[in-house]
């Protein structure tokens, strides 16, 4: 069967961000205003107005307004919170048309005047849905960022997959090339407006978003000067694969659906684990601070069985089976080959939400996308036949894999990923996996530090939240902002003094007061207690 296309790689879709620099400045200048004695051109910013970009020419992009929004707060359409501590800045609204059957709407938040730091950030989305992320647009705006965002390619439901129905071009926008697509305008319209184009580019996302950051860093290497990515989905349909096996893992079949673990139950086992596994890194509190330690010397569901009748402190046979076969995850039937990885020991309270209600998590990935039948039934899911007629039909357009950075290294980006240990979404062994092929792919420890950081964070479930200590820059009042807490101050130091991230301090919140604060380290290395002073205090550990 023959697979769909792809889009193509990066090197052939964009220069080089250096190059950028030296073909955005000829349009800038149509901006430009006197000499400075130099012959250097003065940069002239541009009104924020819609007529400042007649003279534009997009590449498969338009631009349909512009309009200036004051200092202080804004509350984008459609939402309840406002954004505060903003700069005034230029809200430019445009879509963007790679392909025939494609329309993706996003927006470029330019800050106006002494306000802009002369860089962007692209940010990414979460799920299927169509909404932009504009807390993070917001969150790089008040640090002088111009900030964009898109809707992946699709209006309309957030939780709906029927757009893709029989629209293969708007899988591909969703799963691969939305970002691509709408920082190439942004960037144009960014220089157009402030009379120079923006000196770095960067990306920060997570979930969805991490899985745009992979599709960048492999398919678009050098659209970004460095790239954050948090909770990559990037294993796309292996994930799904996770959600579904999960479902019915839970169940005993079609004819008797009714849940055998109950989220009460989840949440025992995870009181049990705690308890048995938090002291084997030395500190009390309330975290597994790696749930690969905590192996069956230390807990084994099976301790909870019942020696009884079924009761609130125990777990029956079949739940106990139940959530072994979720530890051990899908695995293909034929070949015994795993799937994806299952679920760590510690995050069972995370599993209820995605186990399903009456179907399972993500079906029209397989129901619309894969199999285009409405009809379809998951309980008969074939995880040799079926899985593998979807991952050659959909993985081909969504599916961020490739373990080849090496256009991505040689562009001198950077690359940041964060992912919480406990995750109940994207399983933290799967992206602590492809690291470490990305290593073997370059050869060494060394050579992956060159450009590859990757930070897993203890107690920290899907992109935030958890018992651990999981806030990073934006904890307390003021936030912590810079290359020591945040994520985004780090890159920048990393790209602009070449001064890699080796631990990121994180905070944990509680009533809007820091209690906790604890370095995450890079990884292979891990934060250990020295022994003397509050565990509560990051001071007092070290990376090892």
């Amino acid at each position: 069967m023959a697979k769909f296309p792809v889009p193509p790689p990066g090197p052939r879709a964009q220069p080089h961000p250096a190059r950028w620099l030296a073909l955005l400045a000829a349009a800038a200048c149509t901006a430009c205003g006197g000499s400075d004695g130099d012959d250097t051109p003065t940069p002239v910013a541009l009104a924020c107005e819609a007529a400042s970009f007649a003279a534009l020419k997009l590449d498969n992009a338009t631009i349909s307004s512009a309009t200036p929004v004051a200092a202080g707060s804004y509350t984008p359409p459609g939402t309840s919170s406002a954004l505060t501590g903003l700069p005034a800045f230029c809200l430019v609204k445009g879509q963007a048309t790679p392909s025939s059957d494609s329309l993706i709407n996003f927006e470029a938040w330019v800050p106006q005047g002494s306000a802009w730091n002369g860089k962007l950030v692209t940010t990414g989305n979460g799920g299927y849905s169509p909404a932009l992320s504009y807390r993070d647009m917001a969150y790089a705006l008040a640090q002088g960022y111009a900030a964009i965002g898109g809707d992946t390619g699709h209006q309309g439901d957030p939780n709906a997959m029927d757009w893709g129905l029989g629209h293969p071009e708007k899988i591909t926008d969703w799963g691969s090339r939305s970002i691509h697509a709408i920082t190439v305008p942004a960037k144009q319209l960014v220089a157009t407006l402030q009379g120079q184009p923006a000196k770095r580019a960067y990306y920060y996302g997570c979930s969805t978003g991490g899985h745009q950051a992979y599709a960048q860093v492999q398919r678009y290497p050098t659209d970004f000067d460095g790239v954050i990515a948090g909770a990559p989905g990037n294993n796309r349909t292996a994930l799904n694969a996770e959600f579904l096996w999960r479902y019915l893992s839970n169940r005993t079949s079609q004819a008797d659906p009714a849940l055998l673990l109950t989220p009460a139950k989840a949440a025992l086992i995870t009181n049990a684990a705690v308890a048995a596994c938090d002291t084997i890194d030395g500190v009390a509190d309330g975290v597994i601070e790696d749930p690969r330690q905590c192996t069956n010397a230390r807990f084994d569901v099976g301790s909870l069985q019942c020696s009884g009748a079924d009761a609130a402190t125990c777990l029956t046979a079949g739940q106990v089976a139940a959530a072994r076969k979720i530890y051990a995850g899908p695995v293909n039937p034929r070949t015994g080959a795993q799937i994806y990885p299952g679920q760590v020991v510690g995050s069972e309270s995370g599993w209820p939400g995605y186990w399903g209600g009456t179907e399972p998590v993500r079906t029209d990935y397989w129901r619309l996308w894969a199999f285009e039948n409405p009809q379809w039934n998951w309980w008969g899911f074939d995880f040799d036949r079926d899985f593998s007629f979807a991952l050659a039909k959909v993985g081909s357009r969504v599916d961020q894999t490739s373990t080849d950075l090496s256009a991505f290294k040689a562009a001198g980006a950077k690359l940041i990923t964060y992912q919480g240990w406990i995750d109940p979404v994207v399983v933290a062994t799967d992206t602590i996996a492809y690291y470490e092929k990305v290593k073997a792919a370059q050869g060494s420890q060394a050579e992956v530090d060159r450009f590859f950081k990757l930070f897993v964070v203890p107690g920290m479930g899907h992109c935030s939240g958890g018992p651990g200590a999981t806030s990073f820059g934006n904890a307390g009042t003021p936030p912590v902002v810079d290359a020591d807490h945040d994520l985004l101050s780090a890159l920048d130091r990393w790209v602009e003094q070449g001064t890699a991230p080796q631990r990121i301090v994180a905070s944990r919140v509680a009533n809007g007061a820091v209690v906790r604060t604890r370095p995450v380290c890079a990884w292979p290395t891990k934060a250990v207690y020295g022994g003397s002073g509050s565990t509560d205090e990051a001071a007092n550990f070290s990376c090892r």
